[in-house]
């Protein structure tokens, strides 16, 4: 986890701001409705303003911008009056400003511009955490405190713009897929006439792992308008500002249903590989993972590094008598199965393979325990959250191993691991436990390119392009299973070892999909739906959207 005191100031006041030919493209796009008011809720140091000023007609727009850091609002100022701008620059806090202002009909704008501040609302202050919090309140949408400033930005944003408004924003390419933007989707889905999304390969700010994609929203022009969907527009480069933005906006066919009322990754498939997907959730020895095995998260040790150690340390310690085995990390696990040979390498490389699980009091243990107690509180290890609720606070709860394990991140796929020796994991993993399956069944059958692709709509993915899923994701995971297709574990795990995913996934596809009937054609149609959401996620190749002149 990261921790406040170890972020940067810019990062910590979400300030990275946008490329001025991204703000141009933004402008032109805006232009096309002759807003008369514009909004531009987090303005920086006015990089929008120098877009906008340069389009003929915007020197009748009134502007209305808000920056809470002062310097960076005196820059907006003298920057929109040096292009002769009607703007008004707020030095203060956009999400103040706008419950006080949602209330009032005539606080309406034409057009919203901007780049919101990419902030963990755990890293907000208090004041700011509840203005976010209440302006998903007012808006009667559900609320959770993993979500990011942007998330409330652009909901106030939406609230404060007209019927038939147009928002166009620089916004985290997480807004497709994290849960804690699901409210802020499905508000967009029913607001919105129609949604775009243009998704760049490449990265825009160098300075973070962060990608970014262009929101453009147009809101619908009264309760009876139909809502068209969602549009992805995937691009390489920058070839695509050379383009009318009405072009750029009109070009994707929009889609709608479960695609925009749930994770919006669904729209980055072509219309053949989603139909095949759906039939495939469809078929009756396809199952929901919640529907076959059960999900909980490994032991919270609340310190990681004092309570997973490796032989050296259980032997300088004397520790023997609390160490047990464990895994979690995926160099830990190469392949699906995890026994005493797998155990054995990992200690002879030295990793932490022994998780230290201390009972009784103190007083009863021997003097090099006491000793390696007395150094974890010389770091004051035993004043972190998590230890000091307990007592004693070395005292780990809910220490049981199951038969099943599974990392949550993942580079290329998740895999679930046989657990054959009752190792221990720790919250780098999840426990698994089967209901209706045999776990060696279970195992073999999670690797394939349905379950793959099925992972890929259903995780999340942040800087460096590492597939995350939560409890309530894997439950929704599609799992096929049938009697008749059988997987040799073993030789799936060498497989893994030492072959790509891609063939290791294909050969797995050929058994499992095979076995439900699907033919080579949709089988390769689904493992190539997978490679394009990994490939996307990695920012590693795409091919380029074609415009015409």
């Amino acid at each position: 986890m990261n921790f406040k005191e170890n972020e940067s100031a810019q990062k910590l006041r979400g300030g990275y701001y946008t490329p001025s030919d991204l703000a141009a493209f933004i402008a032109r796009w805006v232009k096309q409705i002759e807003p008369k008011h514009v909004l531009e809720p987090s303005c920086g140091d006015g990089v929008f303003f120098g877009a906008l000023a340069e389009l003929e007609g915007f020197e009748k727009t009134k502007v209305t911008g808000f920056e809470l850091d002062a310097e960076e609002a005196e820059k907006a100022r003298a920057r929109s009056r040096d292009l002769g701008l009607k703007a008004a620059i707020h030095a203060q806090d956009f999400l103040e400003w706008a419950i006080e202002s949602r209330a009032d009909p005539r606080v309406r704008f034409d057009a919203v511009v901007g780049n919101p501040p990419f902030v963990r609302y755990q890293y907000l202050p208090e004041p700011f955490q509840e203005r976010a919090e209440q302006i998903f309140k007012e808006m009667k949408l559900p609320f959770t405190k993993h979500t990011n400033a942007w998330v409330p930005f652009i909901l106030a944003s939406m609230s404060l713009l007209r019927p038939g408004g147009r928002l166009a924003m620089v916004v985290p390419a997480e807004i497709i897929h994290v849960t804690h933007a699901q409210s802020l989707r499905s508000y967009l889905g029913r607001e919105c006439r129609r949604l775009v999304i243009i998704d760049p390969e490449e990265i825009w700010f160098s300075d973070t792992l962060q990608g970014a994609v262009i929101l453009l929203a147009e809101k619908r022009a009264s309760d009876t308008e139909k809502a068209e969907g969602l549009g992805m527009v995937p691009v390489k480069g920058r070839e695509f500002l050379s383009h009318d933005p009405a072009d750029v906006f009109n070009m994707p066919k929009a889609i709608n249903g479960r695609t925009v009322d749930g994770k919006w990754t669904r729209a980055l498939l072509n219309v053949e590989t989603r139909s095949l997907f759906d039939q495939l959730t469809e078929h009756k020895d396809v199952h929901r993972f919640e529907d076959i095995a059960k999900v909980d998260v490994g032991i919270v040790t609340g310190a990681n590094k004092f309570f997973l150690v490796p032989d050296e340390t259980v032997s300088t310690y004397k520790l023997d008598k609390f160490a047990h085995p464990m895994f979690g990390r995926s160099e830990h696990c190469p392949g699906v199965i995890y026994d005493e040979r797998q155990h054995r390498t990992n200690a002879e490389k030295g990793n932490p393979t022994n998780f230290l699980w201390f009972t009784g009091r103190e007083e009863g243990m021997s003097k090099s325990v006491r000793d390696y107690i007395s150094a974890g509180e010389a770091q004051k290890l035993h004043t972190r959250y998590k230890c000091r609720v307990r007592s004693p606070w070395y005292t780990v709860p809910s220490v049981y191993s199951t038969e099943i394990g599974m990392l949550k991140r993942a580079h290329d796929t998740p895999r679930l691991i046989l657990n054959t020796m009752g190792a221990y994991t720790t919250d780098t993993a999840y426990r698994i436990r089967t209901t209706k399956v045999a776990a060696e069944k279970l195992v073999g059958a999670f690797i394939n390119p349905l379950t793959s692709l099925s992972a890929e709509l259903e995780g999340r993915h942040y800087g460096g392009g590492v597939l995350e899923l939560i409890p309530s994701e894997i439950e929704k995971l599609v799992i096929p299973l049938t009697e008749r297709a059988v997987v040799d574990l073993r030789e799936l795990d060498k497989g893994i070892r030492s072959l790509s995913t891609h063939r290791v996934l294909e050969r797995q596809g050929r058994i499992i999909l095979g076995a439900l009937g699907l033919s080579r054609e949709d089988q390769h149609r689904v493992l190539e739906g997978w490679r394009s959401l990994r490939d996307r996620r990695h920012r590693t190749s795409s091919e380029e959207i074609a415009f015409d002149a």
